[in-house]
């Protein structure tokens, strides 16, 4: 009896196990082709629940009014510095213009002469600006590490969807640099906090800029790069990683460990530009809606109409060697006109928010802020209905704020950023729809490529700080033009120049010291060549002398040499006044590449390549230079600011480089488009 009991048992037991594993297979199956995501294990084990489409497993926004204000925040009041020097002046009628508007890239006077006015301002071009110079390691490999997790999006990612709550999770406190500890702490998303009062124009303040990166050189320099390293300041070298920007403790919701992109070559050239950009275009990276949306069918539409679009022989108002497909081009951006739908999240304090600067050289973000807003064709109330959805902040408005002075970090300003996109998420089903992927930001700060880099890292982001090295997304990002506007009530006083039979001078460079590349082309050519006018800052131009404007406008070639940063306004004052750009910045993904056949109307020349400068441009034949004139002509249509906005303008052409790479990067399920 007891040897038949045993029999049945050990039979019993391999059913039960056989049943088990039969059961375990189907679930499997089952959600591997159901959950979204493909995110399988965790969904099996998880004791949360996966959200129904249109929710959020983030907090309400009701929870959210209950929670208290963050800790103190910091203020631009008061900023002092014993390290403080005048910038030249700009006369009333913008003729003295001496090259060195790029300045350090923080002219307060720019913010607040008319800048923050609801209106375009008022035209004070004749104040001088003093600004605060603060040494600041740029926190390299801290950017470098944030760069390995580009793709982890800093967004609904995969912990999120199996988790039913997001309370517990890490968070700093907004508290004051001496203050805040880098304990982790358990609580829920704390409420955007408000912003400190922003002095006014008729105190005298300074802002802040950082100094040029530290290089890493290769064993055998060539005098060039020798140059280079003897340019970088001694105490930047010996500055640690302590001030890194971490953002371990800071992260409401868990980033899932993902594999590092391959180390790019110390230098990316135009060519290998191109190449990635098509690479890129190959293999979408774009994150799947999680339900489906009647905008995505739209989009898909847009997409098979871009990529079969009718090829055009003759356009009048579009020059085929300017574009990298002129057919694809003009289709892309007739179906724009004719489908795009923004919507603009209403949330945010100002200035920060809403209300950014449209005078000196980070307007770029304040026009495109202002024209968006006030649009009406464009613009939907209704976010069931937009393509993409804009994130209406000011990099630079931020800087002023919030950045503490010597403090070294940007901690809070990312916090700040962070807060906003946690009360987005929790108010809001949008976001999490997509991870950011519909979602897009404009900014025009050095700052904000490392400000945005894992907080939006999957949103579509237009910098003018393009730089491939320091984590730009070729075919998902967006390169913004940096425009220097002088006078916002005629931003488009003294466009063009001199016939090219007028132009006498072969190249013309005026600026200041910042970087390590300018103080190399002033050592090679500074007085060295009549022919090459390459100047520091240029004194004010005495009568009867040529000042920064007009050697523009007479030189055929016009030196677009890096600064601290890769951009310079310089680029589209070449184009402004109808001068050829040389672009002397490594790595730099000129404005709207997606798009534009830069090669057609300006050079690229290697950092290295600079004793060679002059051999260089002769060696360029005549009629070569007269078609690239020609074209920086026809090209300049898309690089004008209106207080109407036109057809192809820089309005436009912002806003159609996030739309066309927003329709290129779309990606959905195939049972979503038959729902």
């Amino acid at each position: 009896m007891g040897h038949k009991f045993r029999y049945l048992c050990q039979v019993e037991a391999r059913h039960l196990l056989w049943l088990i594993g039969t059961v375990f297979s189907v679930v499997f199956v089952v959600q591997y082709f159901e959950l979204p995501y493909g995110d399988v294990l965790s969904s099996l084990f998880s004791a949360g629940n996966i959200p129904a489409p249109g929710k959020t497993s983030l907090p309400s926004s009701d929870s959210l009014s209950k929670l208290g204000t963050m800790g103190n925040m910091t203020t631009a009041q008061g900023l002092n510095s014993s390290d403080v020097h005048a910038m030249h002046g700009i006369d009333s009628n913008a003729e003295t213009m001496e090259g060195n508007n790029e300045g350090p890239k923080n002219d307060f006077a720019s913010v607040m002469n008319g800048a923050l006015d609801k209106s375009f301002g008022s035209d004070e071009d004749n104040k001088n600006v003093t600004v605060e110079k603060v040494n600041n390691s740029r926190n390299r490999s801290a950017l470098k590490n944030a760069s390995k997790h580009e793709s982890s999006l800093f967004l609904e990612n995969i912990t999120a969807d199996s988790n039913s709550s997001l309370g517990k999770i890490q968070e700093d406190d907004m508290a004051l640099p001496s203050q805040r500890s880098e304990r982790s702490g358990v609580g829920l998303i704390s409420p955007l906090p408000a912003l400190p009062q922003i002095i006014s124009s008729s105190n005298t303040t300074s802002l802040t800029n950082l100094d040029p990166h530290p290089i890493t050189l290769p064993p055998e320099r060539s005098s060039v790069e020798e140059d280079a390293a003897h340019t970088l300041n001694k105490d930047e070298k010996a500055e640690t990683s302590q001030n890194d920007l971490t953002l371990s403790n800071r992260s409401s919701i868990s980033v899932p460990a993902v594999k590092t992109r391959p180390e790019l070559p110390a230098v990316t050239t135009i060519s290998e530009m191109n190449d990635l950009l098509l690479q890129s275009r190959a293999s979408s990276r774009s994150m799947k809606p999680r339900w489906s949306s009647a905008v995505d069918k739209e989009l898909l539409y847009a997409k098979s109409q871009i990529e079969n679009a009718p090829i055009i022989k003759n356009d009048p108002g579009l020059h085929a060697s300017l574009y990298r497909n002129v057919s694809v081009f003009k289709r892309s951006y007739e179906l724009m006109e004719n489908t795009l739908k923004v919507y603009i999240y209403r949330e945010g304090e100002r200035p920060v928010f809403h209300q950014p600067p449209i005078k000196g050289i980070y307007a770029s973000e304040g026009w495109f802020m202002k024209l968006m807003q006030a649009n009406k064709k464009f613009i939907t109330k209704n976010g069931r209905k937009a393509h993409l959805f804009y994130l209406p902040f000011s990099s630079l408005m931020l800087e002023v704020a919030l950045y503490v002075p010597d403090s070294h970090s940007r901690k809070n300003l990312e916090q700040y950023l962070k807060n906003y996109l946690d009360m987005i998420r929790a108010k809001y089903p949008f976001w999490n729809r997509t991870g950011g992927a519909d979602h897009f930001l404009v900014a025009c700060h050095d700052w904000a490529a490392s400000e945005t880099l894992q907080l939006m890292a999957n949103s579509i982001r237009a910098l003018c700080n393009s730089d491939i090295r320091e984590g730009f997304k070729l075919g998902k990002d967006v390169s913004l033009p940096e425009t220097n506007v002088r006078i916002p009530q005629n931003p488009l006083r003294q466009l063009g120049g001199k016939p090219p039979s007028q132009r006498r001078i072969l190249a013309f460079f005026a600026g200041s010291m910042h970087g390590y590349v300018r103080p190399i082309l002033l050592k090679y050519w500074e007085n060295k060549d009549p022919d090459m006018k390459i100047y520091g800052i240029m004194p004010k131009a005495k009568k009867g002398k040529m000042n920064y404007i007009q050697h523009m406008k007479s030189s055929k070639y016009c030196i677009c040499a890096k600064g601290y940063e890769v951009n310079s306004p310089r680029v589209v004052e070449a184009i402004f006044y109808e001068c050829v750009p040389v672009i002397i910045s490594d790595n730099f993904v000129p404005p709207f590449f997606q798009v534009l056949n830069w090669e057609s109307f300006a050079v690229f020349i290697l950092e290295k390549d600079i004793p060679n400068l002059k051999s260089i441009l002769l060696s360029i034949p005549e009629k070569s230079y007269l078609e690239m004139q020609m074209r920086v002509k026809q090209v300049q249509q898309h690089f004008l600011w209106h207080a109407k906005p036109v057809k192809y303008d820089l309005f436009h052409m912002i806003l159609h480089s996030v739309w066309y790479n927003r329709v290129l990067q779309i990606r959905v399920r195939p049972k979503q488009l038959l729902g």
